[in-house]
Parts: structure tokens; C-alpha cells; sequence
């Protein structure tokens, strides 16, 4: 049996399990705290593969291993890694309570209604898109990936946010502090970190929730025109709208680009589906606009005023990218966009001149190549209690798809 017992924020490990350890194994704080018997060999965690082979060596010879890990080791935690190794069956594990519990409780916040997660070994941007899109987020933090860097990533992407960064929760030297982004990147805040908290404090308090975690999606998609303000209907319709959507993939984690984005449409529905959003729009009252738009939703949008593709080299890589407009630059704007965009873009044209030239752009950037001619006619009433059907413009739809092996050459 692999005895699994979280310590550090939850109850005082009892000495009746390690009484009959054999090899324990955990952090050097951990095991500094326990008290061990003589002869139990130590194994401090650092590159997990030699600790699993250690472990191995003692389940193989029917010995019993305990394994200390940081509050509840079920959480983005080792049981994952021993369970694939050693089965479920033979793990008796003793949840100690999250970091990320402790920390909400120490700021009197529920947290059903956040998002958790792990920048800890991973890349740092699905963190950095979370808290960019999510008014309550919880970031497990790595080397490399802690609140310098997440705050650094932060600063001028959105604003409102504050970190509540938590070190050494449980301990007698535990700190919670609140920071902006900004004086977040500009500290060493040392190996102490427990966990960092972004929250938007405006919306932070949340609705009762009956599902936990990331807002269940929107009951709708491809809204009604009528649902955002537009001038002289420069706005994606609806039908285009919904294809669109369904070729950008919106997700939580991901970043995308709305480029031309008028009205905002785009880049609030895809927002509302879970993604980090940035709106680059070249006329100012576009620009206020989009931000009404994205404030009546409910929903946060970067907006850069600016025009594509000069203002695109300040931006963060996107997954995705939506071109609603563009004119003559269009070939330009899709060619930067493909060298930069992780996954997808999409194209929306009404000039049939334009296409070859943005199939071309597409295409020559390794994408494979899609594409579709929108028509609609939407039922529309005559005089006389009697219906029509009225035409709406055609629109060509062209989205190129990257394939999965070189998703990892993109610049990160």
C-alpha cells in the first residue's frame, strides 16, 4: 500500500503513519516537519520519474511507502501520477485541504464559481487567457510561472484585476497580499508561493451556482443583430456569425484575435463562449462600441484602437483569429495573422475579388484551406398578414486550419 497524505494547510500529519514507513517520500519542508523512524529511507521530490522508480522498487517487494504532498494531493496533484504508475487500488490517501481553498477562505470568498489552473510545469498562457476572460481565477504556480510572471503578462492586457498572491499557507510565516499586475512583475516573491488569486473585485462576489467551476456556456449563440449596437448595419449577421463561431472554436484557456471588429459581435460571442478576447478596431467610436457591447454581455474585451496589421506586433499570439474587415490590406492582414495564430483563422469577405488573394495568403502559411458562400433569405412580413423572403448579402467564408504537427513551430 502507498500511503498518500497531504499536509502544509490541512490537519497535523499523525506519527501512527509513518510509524511503519519503509521510504517516505515529499518535499524538503515536508519532511523536515516529520518525524521519521530510523532506517526509513528519504526521498525528496524534485524530478518525479526517479521517485516513482524508488517507489516502484518497494511495492515490488510488498513494503510500505508514505508520500507527503501539499494539501489535497488529489488536486492537480500525485495521485494522478502514482495511479497511473501503481493502480488506484493500492493508494489510501488522506486529502489534506487545497491551497487554493485556503486562500479563498483567508479573503471570506466562495469558490465554486472559479476557475483553477495549473501554470505549475505547464505553459503559463492558459493561465494568463483564464484570468484574462474569468472575473475569478486561481493559478497554481511553477518556476518560471509565478506571480512575476503572470503579473507582467497582466499589465495593460486587462485591466480591473487584482492578485491576492498566498505564501506558505498553513505555516507560521504564511503572507496573503493584494497586488496589481503591475507591482506583482516588478517583485521576487522567492519559492514561498502557495497559489495566486486573479479576481475582477467587481464581479468576484458571483450568482449561486448549481455547477461548479467555469460558467456553464451561453443558453444562445450567433445573436440577433438586434442584441448589439451597430452603425448603418456594419455588423456580422447572424448566420455568418454562427459558422464563423464554429470554425474559431472559441474555448476557455485560448486567446483570440477579432480584427476589423466593428460592432464587436465576434469578439463578444466568443467571449461569452469562454475565451480571452482582443478587438482591434481603427475608428474610435468603433472602439466605444465594442466596449458597450462587451459590457452589456457581461463579458471582458481588450480593445486596441488601431490598424492591422501595424498594431498587431504588440499583441499576445493568438489560437484563433476572426478578420471581419480589412480592405486593401486584407492579403496583408490574413498573412500576418496565419504566421502568428496557434490554431485558426477565419476570413469574411463580401467582395468576391478578395478571395484568391486571401486563399493564397492562407494556404502559402502551411493552412489547410476552407471555405464556404453564405446565403440566407430571412422570412420578413408584407401587407396583408402574408410573408416574403428577403434576401440577405452574400458573404464568403474562407478559414484555414494549421496542422496539429506544426502547431509547435508557431512562436510562442
Amino acid at each position: 500500500m502507498i500511503t498518500v497524505v497531504g499536509t502544509g494547510t490541512g490537519a497535523p500529519l499523525a506519527d501512527d503513519v509513518l510509524a511503519a514507513a519503509r521510504l517516505v517520500v515529499g518535499g524538503r519542508r515536508h519532511l523536515a516537519a516529520a518525524t521519521l523512524p530510523d532506517g526509513t529511507e528519504q526521498i525528496v521530490l524534485g524530478p518525479l520519474a526517479p521517485a516513482l522508480d524508488a517507489i516502484d522498487a518497494y511495492v515490488e517487494k510488498d513494503e510500505p511507502v508514505v508520500v507527503l504532498a501539499s494539501g489535497d494531493p488529489g488536486f492537480f496533484g500525485i495521485v494522478r501520477a502514482l495511479a497511473e504508475r501503481f493502480g488506484a487500488d493500492v493508494l489510501d490517501v488522506h486529502p489534506g485541504v487545497s491551497s487554493v481553498a485556503t486562500a479563498f477562505a483567508r479573503l471570506g470568498l466562495t469558490w465554486d464559481d472559479a476557475v483553477v489552473v495549473s501554470a505549475h510545469g505547464r505553459a503559463l498562457r492558459t493561465a494568463v487567457n483564464a484570468c484574462r476572460a474569468h472575473p475569478k481565477v486561481a493559478v497554481l504556480t511553477g518556476p518560471g510561472a509565478g506571480p512575476a510572471e503572470l503579473g507582467a503578462a497582466l499589465t495593460h492586457r486587462t485591466t480591473g484585476r487584482v492578485l491576492v498572491v498566498a505564501s506558505a499557507l498553513g505555516s507560521g510565516a504564511e503572507q496573503v497580499e493584494r497586488v496589481t499586475p503591475a507591482e506583482a512583475a516588478a517583485r521576487d516573491w522567492g519559492t514561498a508561493v502557495s497559489v495566486v488569486l486573479c479576481l475582477d473585485e467587481s464581479r468576484a462576489a458571483g450568482a449561486v451556482r448549481t455547477v461548479a467551476g467555469a460558467a456553464v456556456g451561453p443558453a444562445q449563440w450567433a445573436l440577433d443583430e438586434r442584441e448589439f449596437e451597430h452603425r448603418d448595419s456594419m455588423i456580422t449577421k447572424f448566420e455568418v456569425r454562427a459558422v464563423a463561431l464554429a470554425r474559431i472554436g472559441p474555448r476557455l484557456g485560448e486567446l483570440v484575435w477579432d480584427i476589423g471588429s466593428g460592432s464587436g459581435s465576434v469578439a463578444v460571442e466568443c467571449a461569452r463562449l469562454g475565451a480571452a478576447v482582443t478587438a482591434v478596431e481603427k475608428t474610435r467610436d468603433g472602439v466605444e462600441r465594442i466596449r458597450a457591447n462587451a459590457e452589456a454581455h457581461g463579458v471582458d474585451v481588450h480593445t486596441v484602437h488601431g490598424a492591422a496589421p501595424t498594431v498587431l506586433s504588440d499583441l499576445d499570439d493568438p489560437d484563433a483569429v476572426f478578420v471581419g474587415g480589412g480592405g486593401r490590406e486584407l492579403p496583408a492582414i490574413v498573412t500576418a495573422c496565419a504566421r502568428r495564430a496557434r490554431r485558426t483563422v477565419v476570413v469574411a469577405m463580401a467582395a468576391l475579388d478578395r478571395v484568391p488573394a486571401v486563399r493564397e495568403a492562407l494556404g502559402g502559411a502551411g493552412f489547410a484551406v476552407d471555405g464556404v458562400l453564405l446565403q440566407s433569405s430571412r422570412l420578413a412580413p408584407l401587407p396583408g398578414d402574408v410573408t416574403r423572403l428577403a434576401a440577405t448579402n452574400p458573404v464568403f467564408l474562407l478559414w484555414g486550419v494549421r496542422p496539429p504537427a506544426s502547431v509547435e513551430g508557431v512562436a510562442q
